[in-house]
């Protein structure tokens, strides 16, 4: 297995991940760790805490990736059978862990993953 470096831009990235309420774009990770490294390192941050299981990617209804931290996760596999729900107002994402959406496939089809965002006002806009 590969070896990671803990570096001061994946210890802060991973801290905001961890204390946010809401899933963060790249965008917004940037602009809160204004100048604690550049827009390719957080990409690369964010792709090799993906890998190992410790954030997983959510994409809105608009096609933006955001990232939240993940609740047990392994390297060999994501658990995310839960909702995301994004708001029409304030743009934030959130995971709704309490609700695990079921639905059957047709015989032969096989899942590799599954992503429920669901759109609407969240309770702070309401």
């Amino acid at each position: 297995m590969k070896q990671t470096r803990n570096t001061l831009a994946k210890t802060e990235i991973l801290k905001l991940i961890e204390t946010s309420e809401v899933a963060l774009s790249p965008a917004e990770i940037l602009a809160i760790l204004h100048g604690v490294c550049d827009r390719v390192t957080v990409y690369r941050i964010l792709d090799r805490l993906t890998e190992e299981g410790i954030i997983h990617k959510i994409a809105t209804v608009e096609g933006v990736i955001k990232y939240a931290i993940c609740q047990n996760c392994t390297l060999e596999k994501h658990n995310h059978n839960h909702l995301h729900f994004t708001c029409e107002r304030c743009q934030t994402t959130t995971c709704i862990t309490t609700v695990e959406p079921s639905f059957t496939l047709p015989e032969k089809y096989k899942i590799k993953s599954v992503n429920f965002t669901i759109s609407g006002i969240c309770p702070e806009c309401n």
